[in-house]
């Protein structure tokens, strides 16, 4: 499925498993659908199982945002005790599209936690994640969660084995399109991987980057390890061996206590960071328009004589003066947190957990303690090329995928051909109303204009401008406060809506405010169809 068509599914309000190969462009597809949302006032949450996925998305962490924490076990009255979380509560009931994404490291525990809370929170609706559009993204070839099973007890680990992912039902849209590996080879390598279908010339392939520690080229290439230890150690002694002044660059904060901690640990930017003349370096955000993204990595050829900001010479041969940039942590359209750094880290080393979601031109790699499914997989598949790639060790079980995804990989990538070919036998008419029906349940700005049309999304017609739909000049005003469709006329696709949503089993309370509309108008509807009493 390409970019395009998960995007015009995403945009008919059904939830969405989007997922892919390494460098398919999940997060690409994330980006375009928010600034979609954002542009028409449309409530959404950006959340991720991690704070580094989260940072990069300018989010939080799902545990934070739903509220549910750390928390593995909760019952009924642990449930009530965090409904007194106001805040969290509150982020509930006013979002109406989740995103979660890098879903592969979150649990199945953890996982059905957060759509009971969601339910509970929206007034205990009987829709999975309390009627929300659920956007789930990632790859479960990438790393796992971390099983914390009691008593040796076995239990189930991924996201999809948990049977609020089955509730959801999401339709799974499978990226085909690749825009970080640039050769055919090595990507048949990463497919192999994959479907456990190594062969001996793939292998040859891989073991032809070997080499001895000693024959390792005399370049400032990133190192990726499995432990944390080996990454310190490297950095600290690196630059330590360097001649000159070191500069030393201090993060800004603001924010309250919790989401600025929250950001700061999910910044691939160090609080303090040092710099040295020959330092080697990688860049830790986007910026293209600059000349560098997240995984540009380079050397420090000196610092800039009025602001002292370093120059960091890439491997393309591009110089560039590295100015301080933000990253934010946002609830809705507010900024809760916000962390201003220069946008390096120290490269000689880095882990393969936090080298997740980066792409990068080369890279020396010890893969001989490989302790993970997956953790061999994503240290390959962060490179572009396979002469990218020097291994100084590797083991057999960097080849090794979990067999319990490789089986259900089989089942997405079937339910992705189906959803595509479903998708693309309905008319253009038919996905228009379900965009505006969507739209409109959502209680977005101006989504549609006089003609039916969709105001600026693509769709000719003129935008409408604030104009009332019903009712005399500021009669409602004050009731749309909390019901923004009072009053006005039912449309067709409320109406289809509205059928689904009783058909369900949502209550009366869930409907008025997924609908925007008096509970009492809702009664009227539902008797008026005879669908209740």
């Amino acid at each position: 499925m390409t970019q395009d068509q998960a995007l015009a599914i995403l945009r008919t309000g059904a939830s969405v498993f989007l997922t892919g190969e390494a460098g398919a462009g999940k997060t690409h597809v994330v980006n375009r659908y928010a600034d979609y949302l954002r542009g028409r006032g449309v409530p959404y949450a950006m959340t991720a199982s991690t704070g580094i996925a989260a940072t990069h998305l300018r989010g939080t962490t799902i545990h934070s945002w739903s509220g549910v924490g750390v928390h593995r076990d909760i019952d009924d009255e642990g449930f009530r005790h965090l409904l007194k979380n106001r805040v969290a509560v509150r982020r509930i009931r006013e979002t109406k599209v989740l995103v979660i994404d890098e879903v592969s490291m979150l649990d199945a525990r953890t996982f059905a936690l957060v759509e009971r809370m969601c339910r509970i929170a929206k007034g205990g609706t009987t829709l999975p994640f309390g009627g929300m559009q659920v956007v789930l993204v990632g790859d479960f070839f990438q790393l796992p969660p971390v099983s914390r099973g009691e008593n040796g007890a076995s239990e189930a680990r991924f996201a999809f084995e948990s049977s609020a992912w089955e509730a959801v039902n999401p339709v799974v849209c499978y990226l085909s399109e690749q825009h970080r590996q640039e050769d055919a080879a090595f990507l048949e390598i990463l497919s192999a991987i994959r479907r456990d279908e190594v062969t001996e010339a793939h292998l040859h392939l891989v073991r032809e980057r070997l080499l001895g520690e000693d024959d390792v080229p005399d370049e400032d290439l990133p190192r990726l390890f499995t432990h944390n230890a080996d990454v310190d150690t490297i950095n600290t002694a690196a630059l330590g061996r360097l001649p000159g002044k070191a500069r030393v660059f201090r993060m800004a904060t603001r924010g309250a206590e919790k989401p600025l901690a929250s950001l700061i640990r999910g910044c691939l930017s160090p609080e303090t960071l040092e710099l040295r003349e020959g330092a080697a370096v990688m860049f830790t955000k986007n910026n293209p328009d600059e000349g560098y993204v997240n995984g540009t990595i380079g050397t420090v050829t000196g610092f800039e004589s009025s602001t002292k900001f370093p120059i960091v010479r890439t491997r393309d041969g591009e110089s560039i003066i590295v100015e301080p940039a933000d990253w934010a942590l946002e609830e809705g359209e507010e900024i809760v947190a916000r962390i201003r750094q220069i946008p390096l880290r120290l490269a000689w080393a880095m882990t393969i957990h936090k080298s997740q979601g980066v792409s990068l031109d080369a890279a020396v790699m010890d893969l001989s303690r490989v302790f993970e499914f997956g953790q061999g997989y994503v240290a390959l598949s962060r490179v572009r090329t396979l002469s990218g790639i020097t291994l100084t060790g590797i083991s057999d079980r960097a080849f090794m995928t979990h067999p319990g995804v490789r089986d259900r990989d089989v089942l997405f990538r079937e339910e992705s051909a189906a959803a595509e070919v479903s998708f693309g036998s309905r008319s253009e008419e038919e996905i228009k109303k379900d965009e505006e029906a969507f739209l409109i349940v959502c209680g977005a700005r101006n989504p549609v204009d006089q003609r039916g049309e969709m105001g600026e999304i693509g769709v000719k017609g003129k935008k409408r401008k604030g104009k009332k739909l019903s009712g005399e000049p500021g009669r409602y005003d004050e009731l749309r406060k909390k019901y923004p469709h009072a009053y006005m006329p039912w449309k067709e696709d409320e109406d289809k809506w509205l059928k689904r949503l009783v058909s369900g089993g949502s209550d009366i309370e869930s409907i008025s405010k997924m609908l925007g509309r008096q509970p009492g108008s809702i009664r009227s509807r539902i008797e008026k169809f005879g669908e209740g009493k």
